[in-house]
């Protein structure tokens, strides 16, 4: 993978522009997620995610909305 890549996210599908090589710069970098969102978010979606999507996560499993694993 170059230093940004255009992809669309694994949710959505928006297209956007992810800079894994240089992660300081990428739309998500700085969001704060729990080890157990992480955990979720790689379990449901392969790939990246948009900023939009991440955030929207974040506060669905925060507001209980979602359950963190299938039971």
């Amino acid at each position: 993978m170059g230093l940004h890549e255009i992809i669309n996210c694994a949710r959505c599908e928006l297209t956007f522009e992810c800079k894994v090589g240089n992660i300081t710069q990428c739309q998500c970098y700085g969001i704060i997620l729990t080890e157990e969102m992480q955990q979720y978010i790689n379990k449901q979606f392969a790939g990246c995610l948009c900023l939009s999507c991440i955030k929207n996560l974040r506060q669905q499993l925060n507001a209980g909305k979602l359950k963190y694993f299938n039971q």
